[in-house]
């Protein structure tokens, strides 16, 4: 499950800021923390049904809402994106949902990789660019059944260029394989495109499960930065 046509749902997506030099890895930790921390203070209320995504930053989060659950008595139902995302709701003793019982959401909050200045934005790092591909070298991730990951890398690369490769995994031979039992495609495009009419596309491909686009589903992004403090960028009113 992600917030993706889920009827109420805000989504807000907590990246951390790009850092570098010496610390780096501390400092971005931190800047995760932060960010994660102001989101879920700022927008998480009693009685909220949550949804939980997943990614090194939401562990953050969990840690903060599994606080503030127990600082304020708070009522809060949580359902996950993912085994890690129910994983994490378990360990910290927040309530476990799914959507067949809570259909719709307060409030989704989620990681993702790069994020534009519309706030389109690519799935699961954490970098703040005016366009889609500037800073996020690793590509658009695409969810395919395991039988249509070659007809779909040839489709892909046919009709919007790039390479799409895929993903393998680290620890042990063969793809990387989803919660859902499904491969991952990497798809590294070389120019800028629609990404709406483009996620669209992709999506109407047969063997395609999901992309890994955000697309008009944000409405606020925080951004841990290096000096400590937390910069958010809003959708603006159309």
């Amino acid at each position: 499950m992600r917030a993706r046509g889920v009827s109420g749902a805000r989504l807000f997506l907590l990246l951390p800021r790009a850092l570098g030099g010496r610390g780096g890895m501390a400092v971005a930790e931190e800047a995760k923390r932060r960010a994660a921390c102001v989101a879920v203070d700022a927008h998480v209320q009693n009685n909220h049904i949550l949804g939980i995504g997943s990614g090194s930053t939401i562990v953050h989060a969990v840690n903060r809402l599994a606080a503030r659950v127990k600082q304020e008595n708070l009522n809060i139902t949580c359902i996950p994106t993912s085994f890690q995302a129910r994983q994490l709701i378990l360990q910290n003793g927040l309530t476990l949902s799914d959507l067949d019982r809570h259909p719709e959401l307060d409030v989704a909050i989620d990681g993702a990789d790069e994020v534009d200045g519309d706030l389109n934005l690519i799935k699961g790092g954490g970098k703040k660019s005016k366009s889609l591909g500037e800073q996020w070298k690793k590509g658009i991730p695409i969810e395919v059944i395991p039988m249509a990951y070659n007809p779909v890398t040839r489709a892909l690369t046919k009709r919007f260029g790039g390479v799409a490769e895929l993903r393998m995994a680290i620890s042990k031979a063969g793809p990387v394989v989803t919660d859902n039992g499904n491969f991952l495609l990497d798809w590294k495009f070389d120019k800028v495109h629609n990404w709406g009419d483009v996620n669209v596309a992709i999506k109407m491909m047969p063997g395609v499960v999901e992309t890994g686009l955000f697309i008009n589903m944000a409405e606020r992004i925080y951004f841990g930065m290096e000096d400590g403090t937390v910069s958010i960028r809003e959708k603006l009113a159309p």
